[in-house]
């Protein structure tokens, strides 16, 4: 928050209410900052600006332009000084404070002295499932909760995602040689952060206090700027074995990953008096830690989570007792477990309501294609459903990337920027049964880009959040958050979202021409504004390497892993270095073939095929032409003659000369990953000896391409300035990097060029292998 102070600004003095709400002496306070203005403490609005919550009704005016708008943002400033940041919600008067000081709602200066109604296009606009802020990223240097929150409310979110491990592990349950545990690491459910009676016991009490503590924490960062705290689990959670010991009766589902786990995991039974009990108090313990929670996000089937019964439990339809009796019908199961799920949902919202009556409570609904239909009928009444379209029923929706048609499900990540026509209906149909979805949209790099971070898509984010406002959606979760906005200072992606969010009606090229005045000057911000179209338009021809664009690249260690014709032919002793911290089973086939894993088909040789020259045609060479256009500027704004306007304008660019470096070298290895897909399946496959040799030619040349890469990406990731992507300052784990990536892309390095001549393999047996230190017994 380093915004240098806006002196053309002319304030007579600031004033905010003597009785306080925090985010009124914030906004104040920031307002006072940028522009060398006093801010104090008043009991009635004062001769200069007055910053207050609507409800104070500090300015009529405002409320009169309101009219029938629920949610906005009302600016006035005349000519001597004298004026109000008035807003329905606090974050919306830090918003008011930033939008004022830096002139950025287009308004003439004739508008503003007359008064300026900002209506909110959403109500709502929350991150959900926030890598850095709060689930598996919040280790990565440099981040500063405080600089994010502003840049939330700035943005024009609404929320605060607060449900966080004080840790950088969780406390679970675990056996050697399984991952399994490692996927409570995010998302930590109730019984991370409150035992009941029941539970009492199950979990140390200094981590359940720890927990909580960082929650409320956290939840206070809000209030600060005025965002809501909201929260995202994984539920039912599951329980320790230990607990099923102890009540037997009370086993429901098991919800691991049988590939993934070694030990099983089971949910309590959903149904059961004691455990709605259970869950009952564990809200309203939740809700007294934090009486202001605002929205609870339920995501389930996956990650330690999942209800019984559901079709797309990895291990199967399973769970307890209580719900259905055994030989009944797929359809019946159901709709049991349909009814089943809304009776546990409802029991939530109804806790949290004797608290806070507005608590909103929604439902990730893609996992449940089967039961979609019972599920619907049993919602609405405060509880709703959230997902990336109107029309998902299970993952599979009509939108595919926007250069290349066969490349489906992009719905909800960033190349979602499409809309289809069938939507506007489909959500008047949910309204008119009392169900209000809450849509996703996808701002930054969490699930897209992991582990870069400000990579510029402006222009595509604002065309899926203008889409989403012309069929009248309110309510919208922003996918992964923003990331670690404190080293991606002029990431122009915010500015996208705040525009959507308060000044819809404003162009978007003119909205980035003013935040790259801002952050260049006037001089060099039509270059700036130039470098991010440039830069945008790499982008959108990236194609998507499944699992490996999103949370895979840190998983399958991709920076760091040896790219050679057979992976095994590495002894293991010297892949520990990378697959001590990747997602690797000894017997997945991930191990030693770069399209596979577990039992996914990722990359096949056809897709492989068409990828490479997408990489080669359409990606590299944009993003080669923005570097060249970035570093002609960086010269006329570096040289010896360099003036005060130069200097700031010079680390503008130098940001965005690194960002695109290491968007290259990421892009690169992506290539590489569809490269040794395309080349070792092909030569597998090849029925004569010349399309073997074919493919082993293209294979090398693939070599050479990541070793010179690889070299360069290490110079770059030890001497960039610019933290181009996040790195995290605990020590590295299946999530994120350490600082000791360097020291792993040089073993990288010397691997493939020891083991780069080998003829291309891939073991078939690997799925039937013996888990280390337990072998088959003799003669099997």
């Amino acid at each position: 928050m380093s915004n240098p102070a806006n002196t053309t600004l002319a304030l007579r003095g600031i004033s905010y209410p003597t009785k306080f709400d925090p985010a009124e002496q914030t906004a104040a306070r920031e307002l006072a900052r940028l522009t060398g203005a006093t801010a104090a403490a008043a009991a009635r609005p004062g001769q200069g600006l007055n910053v207050a919550l609507a409800a104070r009704r500090w300015a009529p005016a405002a409320a009169k332009a309101a009219k029938a708008h629920a949610s906005w943002i009302w600016l006035r400033l005349d000519e001597h000084g004298v004026g109000e940041i008035i807003a329905t919600e606090g974050s919306g008067l830090f918003a008011g404070a930033r939008l004022l000081a830096h002139d950025l709602t287009g308004a003439t200066r004739e508008k503003l002295a007359a008064g300026v109604l900002l209506p909110r296009s959403f109500k709502m606009n929350r991150p959900i499932w926030d890598g850095s802020f709060a689930q598996y990223w919040k280790s990565n240097r440099g981040f500063c909760p405080e600089h994010y929150a502003a840049t939330l409310a700035e943005a024009g979110f609404t929320h605060l995602e607060v449900n966080s491990l004080q840790s950088h592990f969780p406390y679970e349950d675990s056996v050697p040689g399984e991952y399994y545990s490692q996927f409570y690491t995010y998302c930590p459910g109730f019984n991370h952060f409150i035992d009941t009676p029941l539970t009492r016991g199950i979990w140390p009490a200094q981590y359940i206090d720890a927990n909580r503590e960082r929650l409320q924490n956290l939840a206070a960062f809000g209030r600060k700027y005025g965002l809501k705290p909201s929260v995202c689990l994984y539920e039912p959670r599951s329980m320790p074995e230990r607990f099923f010991q102890r009540y037997p009766v009370l086993r429901g589902a098991r919800i691991d990953h049988p590939f993934r786990s070694r030990l099983p995991r089971y949910t309590m039974a959903q149904d059961h008096p004691i455990v709605q009990k259970h869950y009952r108090l564990a809200t309203q313990a939740l809700m007294r830690a934090v009486p202001d929670l605002d929205a609870m996000s339920i995501w389930t089937n996956d990650s330690g989570g999942g209800f019984e019964h559901t079709a797309s439990l990895y291990i199967g339809r399973n769970g307890g007792p209580f719900m259905i009796r055994e030989w009944r019908s797929n359809e019946k199961i159901a709709e049991a477990a349909g009814k089943s799920i809304g009776q546990f949902l409802r029991n939530l919202r109804e806790s949290a309501a004797e608290v806070n009556p507005d608590f909103k409570l929604s439902l990730r609904i893609e996992p449940f294609k089967a039961e979609h239909d019972h599920l619907k009928a049993e919602l609405g009444r405060g509880v709703h459903w959230e997902g990336p379209s109107m029309l998902a029923r299970g993952y599979s929706l009509p939108y595919s990337h926007p250069h290349y048609a066969d490349q489906l499900g992009v719905a909800g990540g960033m190349f979602h920027c499409q809309l289809d026509e069938r939507e506007k209906p489909e959500l008047a149909k949910e309204r008119a049964h009392g169900v209000n979805p809450i849509l996703t949209y996808s701002p930054g790099p969490v699930w897209n880009m992991e582990p870069l971070i400000g990579i510029p898509w402006p222009r595509m984010i604002h065309a899926r959040l203008t889409q989403l406002k012309s069929i009248g959606a309110d309510l919208v979760s922003a996918m992964g958050g923003l990331a670690n906005t404190a080293a991606a200072p002029y990431w122009p992606n915010p500015a996208a979202i705040r525009a959507a969010q308060f000044t819809p009606d404003r162009s978007i090229d003119d909205v980035l021409a003013d935040e790259a005045v801002r952050f260049a000057g006037a001089k060099h911000g039509p270059a700036l504004a130039k470098a991010w179209v440039l830069f945008e338009e790499a982008v959108t021809y990236q194609p998507i390497v499944p699992l490996f664009c999103g949370f895979g690249f840190c998983w399958q260690r991709t920076f760091d892993r040896p790219l050679v014709p057979d992976i095994e032919a590495i002894p293991e002793s010297e892949r520990f270095y990378y697959e001590r911290h990747g997602c690797f089973q000894h017997n997945n086939p991930g191990r030693v073939d770069l399209g596979k894993d577990v039992l996914f088909n990722l990359i096949p040789r056809e897709a492989a095929d068409k990828m490479v020259p997408r990489f080669d045609r359409n990606l590299l060479p944009r993003i080669a032409k923005a570097e060249k256009f970035v570093a002609s500027v960086l010269a006329k704004c570096s040289g010896e003659h360099q003036q005060a306007d130069d200097a700031q304008a010079a680390a503008v660019f130098a940001d965005l000369r690194d960002r695109l470096r290491g968007y290259r070298h990421w892009a690169t290895t992506l290539r590489s990953v569809a490269a040794w897909c395309s080349g070792v399946y092909g030569y597998i496959d090849s029925k004569t000896a010349a399309q073997k040799k074919k493919h082993e030619k293209a294979l090398q040349a693939a070599i050479d391409l990541e070793l010179e890469n690889a070299r360069g990406f290490l110079d770059h990731f030890e001497t960039s300035p610019t933290e181009f992507m996040v790195v995290s300052a605990t020590g590295e784990n299946t999530f994120i990097y350490g600082k000791n990536l360097g020291e792993h892309v040089r073993e990288k390095i010397r691997l493939m060029e020891k083991y780069r001549h080998k003829k291309p393999h891939i073991p078939t047996d690997i799925l039937w292998r013996a888990a280390p230190g337990q072998p088959w017994p003799e003669g099997f």
